[in-house]
């Protein structure tokens, strides 16, 4: 979403005025960006012996961009205000431009919302990358969940069906942000394609169509099939840890859930 964010400010009266175009405000090239840290925001401090020091750049303050580009508001907000926006903030910000708009509500859907929009690619952690790769091919995907249009009731062509797989998607998220990241999971599988995933999350596992619990231990002890099927299938199985953690955890959930209505 970063072009059409660079085309609005290229919109502006300042910038037309100046005879900017988009590119003016891009901080990997061109004459926009700082000169000194090279629209990196900080200076990287090579040490000999000891990891590398990344400090803010002291010419442009960590705003990547030089002070004639930050003279152009577009709503109030420089440029470097915008990368400093945190997705949740920005899905607001940006509501009357769906090109922009829709992906960031995507990245709040699961559980990036706290993430900014200039956030480093290489600062990002594996499960954080995972997500926004997920985040890329849902803006592909018409419809909604649970919406048969999606599909039209029927398979989708080899050509349009992709298999995702995806190793703990859950790692480090937090219990809403799974219940989000599920709701997300659901919309790739009604749109039609085929989800994999490698997880220990008993959430997951109980939204899951067909479980596959390989056991019976871990390491050497492990690598068989000891349960496959539907959840309830699962969960009769004797002889797997899945299935009586699982079912355990199935039936403490009936209980809330009774105790709430």
């Amino acid at each position: 979403f970063w072009d059409p964010i660079r085309r609005l400010f290229a919109d502006t009266f300042d910038a037309r005025t100046r005879g900017w175009t988009a590119s003016r405000f891009s901080f990997n090239t061109g004459a926009g960006r700082c000169p000194s840290c090279e629209g990196q925001g900080q200076i990287t401090i090579e040490m000999n012996f000891l990891p590398n020091v990344k400090l803010p750049c002291e010419a442009c303050g960590g705003a990547r961009f030089n002070p004639e580009t930050l003279s152009v508001l577009w709503r109030g907000r420089t440029v470097a205000d915008v990368l400093a926006m945190p997705v949740d903030e920005a899905v607001v910000f940006f509501e009357a431009h769906p090109s922009i708009a829709h992906p960031l509500k995507l990245l709040q859907d699961v559980g990036l919302g706290y993430l900014t929009l200039g956030q480093p690619s290489p600062t990002l952690s594996g499960g954080e990358a995972q997500r926004i790769k997920l985040v890329t091919e849902l803006a592909k995907v018409r419809g909604r969940a649970g919406d048969a249009s999606a599909t039209g009731g029927r398979p989708l062509p080899p050509e349009k069906h992709t298999l995702y797989v995806l190793d703990e998607p859950t790692v480090g998220l937090h219990m809403a942000d799974v219940e989000k990241l599920i709701r997300v999971l659901h919309r790739l599988a009604d749109a039609g394609h085929t989800v994999l995933v490698i997880e220990h999350d008993l959430d997951v596992m109980a939204e899951a169509d067909w479980l596959i619990d390989l056991g019976p231990e871990g390491g050497e002890r492990g690598g068989c099939i000891v349960a496959q099927g539907p959840v309830d299938r699962v969960c009769a199985q004797p002889g797997s840890h899945t299935a009586t953690l699982l079912r355990a955890f199935l039936q403490a959930r009936e209980r809330v859930a009774e105790n709430g209505a």
